[in-house]
């Protein structure tokens, strides 16, 4: 029989935080400067969730950073225009701490940007620990960053659950051994997210409550 759920570990953007719009509009007016015509919004789709670092090896190398560094000074310059939380999510998380439950975050995003977003909805008091791209040399779906945050929480493996929008987040999960949640309301659709096979499909941050046994508001 499977230990109870103790310990929630979220990715941020598309599971909490709805920063799609963000992602989209940063790589649409970066690509259209250097890619005029090439890139579609369905072509960008499959770029969110990787390091930047790993979409734009894919492209060109050779201009890596420099087009890591203008896709940031436009993502920061609108980040709090286009960012908002999914529906529930400040409630449903504030009911799960005060129920007991711990969480941290787990995210490919600079620690930076993780804080900025978590401070502009006002959630960063809830979790006990952020684990980012600065911290780790290998990010999801390597287990690194999900095996670091357990290490910081001293919790184990049978009493976690990932909480995620993409492919990285459940597969570093089952690499990391703990269970998995994908995100309905991910921007790439339950449908792909199922190819993966997660423990379980989330269709509102809400259903999180029956699966930590936490009674709703």
């Amino acid at each position: 029989m499977d230990k109870p759920i103790t310990t929630i570990l979220f990715d941020l953007d598309g599971t909490l935080l709805d920063t799609n719009e963000l992602i989209m509009q940063s790589f649409e007016q970066l690509l259209g400067r250097h890619y005029p015509g090439k890139y579609t919004r369905i072509d960008i789709l499959p770029f969110l969730g990787p390091t930047l670092t790993e979409t734009f090896n894919g492209m060109d190398p050779s201009k890596t950073e420099g087009m890591i560094q203008e896709y940031r000074e436009w993502n920061l310059a609108n980040h709090d225009r286009l960012v908002d939380e999914f529906d529930g999510v400040t409630e449903v998380l504030t009911q799960l701490a005060n129920s007991g439950i711990r969480m941290a975050i787990v995210s490919t995003k600079r620690n930076e940007m993780v804080h900025k977003g978590l401070d502009l909805i006002g959630i960063t008091h809830l979790f006990e620990t952020i684990v980012g791209l600065d911290d780790v040399q290998r990010p999801k779906p390597d287990p690194e960053p999900l095996l670091l945050a357990m290490d910081r929480l001293n919790v184990v493996k049978e009493e976690v659950l990932m909480v995620g929008d993409n492919f990285h987040d459940i597969e570093g999960g089952k690499n990391a051994g703990v269970r998995t949640a994908a995100v309905a309301w991910s921007a790439k659709g339950p449908e792909f997210l199922s190819t993966f096979n997660p423990d379980y499909m989330l269709n509102h941050i809400s259903d999180l409550y029956e699966l930590v046994g936490v009674k709703g508001k």
